[in-house]
């Protein structure tokens, strides 16, 4: 059996290696009784003549591919959104020839699922801003968007948290941008914890008063609506509004510390997906979306929830950090041949935590190769001065 010696609360313990991957199988989205989308990361290009902190340099390619990867196995893939490092080293430039690329390259697969970011983030929050300039940025993303026959999903925005005086200024924002749209999009709340800069979104800080005063915005405007995501990390949350969605209004879970019991389920509806983790466990959640389209509830359960602790971990605070653990799990993986992300992310997560994302990930069965992971496990460790004799 394979063994690596591993950093454990402040030593070097072996770590012997389960062996037993989760088999990559080609699957379609309608073996799935839910749908299902992955927030897909980018690959950066270490090669490029670039300034890793103030420009991106995009690995095309291998971005794409990735994306290909992602519609193998059934999964839809949520272009451009903040896994993708939206707002956190891509910008809207990037983020905009990335959507394209993407959509271009779904129209060449029958029955590819992609929706794609638009948000404000191209607007600077400077003194003068004001509610006007958040609606007309929204209008310029979706544009561009929908100049590409992309269906949007609509960020929230830093600069109408920053500028919004109260809740009629969401309800303005989102009631001007929903009666334009051309086709029902999915709307994002992402909490805090994931970006602190949307604290006090829909003009509150107490997220039940925060929700009643975005499900007034949801009915009101439910027509151009076709789900909600939300990233709150709390299942209660969700199922509370999950509950109290308006009629053909899906709830698309965003909490990537309970998505297993919330996909599945329970006697008053369920939650679709648009989660970062599928990212990494793509393979684990194609086959429990089978299993569960399937009836095996059993089989579901076995699949997903011993990739949990590793979303979890993944996910720790500070959140914002999550997409570290999502491309150090590609490179392990062999998805790209190097563990460089573009503002230098890499650099935002210890050694210690990259040794327990290593031993979560194979105990949940997504090292797809585990004698590959382990070669690649090797020079990280030894870049932070650990040797392996192994």
């Amino acid at each position: 059996m394979l063994a690596l010696d591993l950093p454990q609360n402040g030593k070097l313990v072996s770590y012997q290696l389960t062996g037993d991957p989760i088999a990559v199988k080609p699957r379609t989205a309608s073996a799935f009784p839910r749908i299902a989308y992955a927030a897909a990361h980018i690959v950066a290009d270490p090669m490029a003549e670039h300034d890793p902190w103030l420009e991106p340099a995009i690995d095309w390619e291998r971005t794409l591919a990735f994306r290909h990867r992602l519609w193998d196995l059934g999964l839809g893939v949520a272009e451009s959104m903040d896994t993708a490092q939206r707002g956190m080293g891509l910008g809207w430039s990037e983020a905009r020839e990335l959507i394209v690329r993407s959509l271009a390259e779904a129209k060449n697969r029958p029955g590819a699922l992609i929706a794609c970011g638009a948000g404000t983030d191209h607007l600077a929050v400077t003194p003068g801003v004001t509610i006007d300039d958040v609606i007309a940025a929204y209008e310029h993303q979706i544009d561009a968007v929908e100049a590409h026959n992309g269906q949007i999903i609509l960020m929230a925005s830093r600069a109408l948290a920053a500028i919004a005086q109260g809740p009629d200024d969401y309800a303005r924002v989102y009631g001007r941008i929903l009666s334009q749209v051309r086709q029902p999009v999915i709307i994002h709340w992402l909490g805090e914890m994931f970006d602190p800069a949307l604290q006090g979104y829909w003009g509150s800080d107490d997220h039940m008063v925060a929700m009643e005063n975005c499900l007034a915005i949801l009915n009101d405007n439910d027509a151009n609506i076709d789900g909600i995501k939300i990233s709150l990390l709390s299942k209660e949350k969700e199922i509370v509004m999950r509950r109290k969605l308006p009629d053909g209004v899906r709830m698309y879970t965003g909490d990537d510390f309970n998505y297993a019991e919330l996909i599945a389920g329970d006697d008053h509806g369920h939650s679709d997906a648009l989660l970062g983790i599928f990212d990494a466990i793509a393979p684990a959640a194609s086959a429990a979306l089978e299993a569960l389209g399937a009836g095996n509830h059993d089989q579901f359960y076995n699949l997903l929830n011993p990739t949990v602790p590793l979303s979890r971990h993944i996910f720790r605070a500070p959140t914002r950090f999550y997409k570290t653990g999502v491309v150090f799990l590609a490179y392990l993986n062999g998805l790209q041949d190097h563990f460089t992300m573009i503002g230098g992310q890499q650099s935002t997560r210890s050694i210690s935590h990259l040794a327990e994302l290593f031993r979560l990930a194979d105990q949940a069965r997504v090292l797809t190769d585990p004698d590959l992971a382990v070669a690649r496990m090797k020079p990280v460790l030894a870049m932070h001065g650990i040797g392996n004799g192994r």
